[in-house]
């Protein structure tokens, strides 16, 4: 059984910072990456940072600048540093991990992210 349990959404106002936690547990082998994606309202999920076992780190360009991702794919646990948020910020994270063993992804339940105007 696998799971990703993430912590750190909420509420905050634009210009605010949020920290966003992901550890993995269970049979998940091989990890590539791990990563938060995000999804609003109406709009699909979209990648917003990984990073590669090796500690290659990738930002959506509406983040870069603002975000910072960091983690241990050893460890199985990623961070999420979110500053300057703006409302159009505002999703539900998801942590997301990619086997390269059992080619697959792994995803939390997800954690509400609202930054007010």
């Amino acid at each position: 059984q696998v799971e990703l349990v993430e912590s750190g959404g909420g509420l905050v106002q634009a210009g605010g910072s949020l920290r966003l936690s992901c550890t993995a547990s269970g049979s998940i082998f091989s990890i590539h990456a791990m990563g938060w994606y995000r999804q609003a309202p109406g709009k699909q999920r979209e990648l917003v940072a990984s990073i590669t076992s090796g500690g290659s780190a990738n930002y959506a360009d509406s983040v870069k600048g603002r975000f910072t991702i960091s983690g241990d794919n050893a460890k199985r646990w990623v961070t999420l540093q979110m500053d300057s948020l703006k409302p159009e910020d505002t999703a539900v994270y998801y942590c997301n991990v990619y086997s390269s063993y059992q080619e697959r992804n792994y995803w939390g339940q997800g954690t509400q992210v609202t930054v007010s105007s």
